[in-house]
């Protein structure tokens, strides 16, 4: 575990013991870390806001790498509800313990290995049941023979083999138990074939007392009906998990909700309240079946197919933060990309700082300066906290939800990575979004995080101003804000003049002027010059 802006830990090892003590920064911000049967350490984060504990952290991040969940014999995948069954010719060593859904248990063979109990070897004794779409597990033992026959044959005459594996990477064997077995889906390109070793009584109860083309027969009908019966049962399943996870919408376990269109046309009422729109597509008002409200967006111009849409919205639903707007589940049905969000009742910052008229809804300064150190934050996160750098790009007024508290999140993050090689054409052209832009767009230079500063100290001096930096002051003057602020600034004159006179110069004058001068120094035209946001 790596340390961050909420905790930091130091490790103590001596001959009496070896332990880590993990204290918090800011003893007001509730932090827990938990372990439990699921094998996971997660960390939660209290948020005032909805009053909830929030999953912000989580090792391993999926349940199927956590070492031995199922436990010997037993097969995992991520697909499946419960997680974990036992290989064909197991069951589980204790069913109760199953039953409340500690498998770590394992499993054990329904019918032990005839060579267990023969001091001699008889081919004729076991045999192995082949095991599709799996990842071999680990610790075998490469042999060197020519084909896998051979390779077969090995681990038949070996009592302590239970499995063997041919590709062409050769002949692996495993002695003992296996264990940290994991089902793939069949598009998976590391998935192999298992041989399990079986006792050759599985394999003859199928045949006893039955001609071979009667059972042949039999088989094929009652594989039909089976299938039959599981799609029947599946879909039974995934109409009940559907109305389960509508009903909640939140991230369960670490995983994000997946929802049908239908089921998002009926929340929006047929995308009949719209919130707002740009270049990236539409946003739609909804209440889910538990009367929980989200912001449905119905995203144009996606050029990824399918299965690179949920690889990136399951990347963008692992960023998880305070102060970034989260991402609740997705929608992708043919050509329909929609994404699920937290909806904010106090809409966005551009609302509150370019109201036409005095109003109670105009932010105090205390307020706005909360606001922006809660958008550092937030963008500390996806420039150093995430696995790669994430670059927003389109930092404005327009993309700060404020949520019913007025703490900031930071919306419309990670859609380079989903809208693909449009994105910049987009952006570019996109209304409200030029005056944000760093040089590096215009000179088409390499972009990098420092654009995101750029983008960021523009927007403080509208905090300061409550007007576009481009927009004519109150006595009519049109002048570029940003210009007028750091000359200003330079020359030590009045910086509550540069205050938004709604707020009748009630500010703290030290925050107004550390807050334009980080503001020209984050707009610099070379962007060597502009500080990282942790600066």
């Amino acid at each position: 575990m790596r340390s961050n802006y909420i905790y930091y830990f130091s490790f103590v090892s001596n001959e009496n013991e070896s332990y880590f003590t993990y204290s918090v920064y800011d003893p007001s911000f509730l932090s827990r870390l938990v372990m439990d049967v699921s094998g996971q350490i997660k960390q939660y984060t209290w948020l005032e806001s909805t009053q909830q504990w929030n999953l912000f952290w989580s090792q391993p991040r999926g349940q199927c790498a956590v070492h031995s969940f199922c436990g010997v014999f037993g097969s995992c995948s991520e697909n499946l509800m419960p997680p974990c069954s036992c290989l064909s010719g197991f069951e589980p060593k204790s069913l109760s313990d199953w039953d409340l859904g500690d498998h770590s248990g394992g499993c054990v063979r329904r019918i032990s290995l005839e060579c267990e109990g023969s001091n001699h070897f008889n081919r004729d004794n076991d045999g192995f049941l082949a095991i599709p779409n799996i990842a071999l597990p680990k610790h075998a033992q490469f042999v060197g023979l020519g084909n896998a026959a051979e390779c077969e044959f090995t681990c038949l005459k070996n009592c302590s083999c239970t499995a063997y594996a041919y590709d062409s990477n050769g002949c692996s064997i495993w002695i003992g138990d296996l264990i940290n077995l994991q089902l793939l889906s069949s598009d998976d390109g590391s998935r192999k074939n298992l041989y399990v070793k079986l006792a050759k009584s599985e394999f003859r109860d199928a045949w006893k007392n039955s001609y071979r083309a009667r059972v042949i027969i039999g088989g094929v009908v009652g594989a039909v009906i089976g299938i039959g019966i599981l799609l029947a049962l599946l879909l039974f399943v995934m109409h009940r998990r559907r109305k389960r996870m509508l009903a909640t919408g939140n991230l369960l376990e670490g995983f994000m909700v997946e929802f049908g269109y239908k089921d998002l046309h009926n929340a929006t009422k047929n995308f009949s309240e719209k919130l707002g729109g740009g270049g990236f597509g539409s946003v739609f008002k909804g209440t889910l079946a538990d009367s929980s409200v989200v912001a449905v967006k119905k995203l144009e111009g996606v050029s990824q197919g399918e299965k690179q849409f949920r690889t990136k919205v399951s990347i963008i639903g692992t960023m998880q933060h305070v102060n970034l707007v989260r991402l609740r589940g997705f929608c992708s049905e043919g050509t329909k990309r929609l994404l699920v969000y937290d909806y904010m009742t106090n809409r966005s910052l551009d609302f509150h700082l370019f109201l036409k008229k005095d109003s109670s809804e105009v932010l105090d300064w205390k307020m706005r300066y909360q606001i922006v150190l809660g958008i550092a934050w937030g963008l500390i996160y996806l420039h150093e906290k995430c696995e790669d750098c994430i670059i927003h790009n389109d930092i404005k007024p327009e993309n700060i939800l404020l949520d019913a508290d007025f703490c900031p999140k930071i919306a419309d993050f990670g859609l380079a990575k989903l809208i693909g090689r449009d994105f910049n054409k987009i952006l570019t052209t996109m209304k409200g979004t030029r005056g944000y832009l760093s040089p590096e767009w215009l000179s088409r230079a390499a972009i990098t995080a420092k654009s995101d500063v750029y983008s960021y100290g523009m927007m403080l001096f509208e905090v300061v101003s409550g007007r576009r930096n481009s927009d004519p002051s109150a006595d009519g003057q049109v002048t570029f804000f940003p210009t007028l602020a750091a000359k200003v600034v330079n020359q030590g004159g009045s910086v509550l003049s540069l205050l938004d006179p709604r707020l009748e110069g009630n500010a703290n004058i030290e925050e107004v002027t550390e807050m334009l001068k980080v503001a020209s120094w984050c707009v610099q035209e070379n962007e060597t010059q502009r500080p990282t946001m942790r600066q």
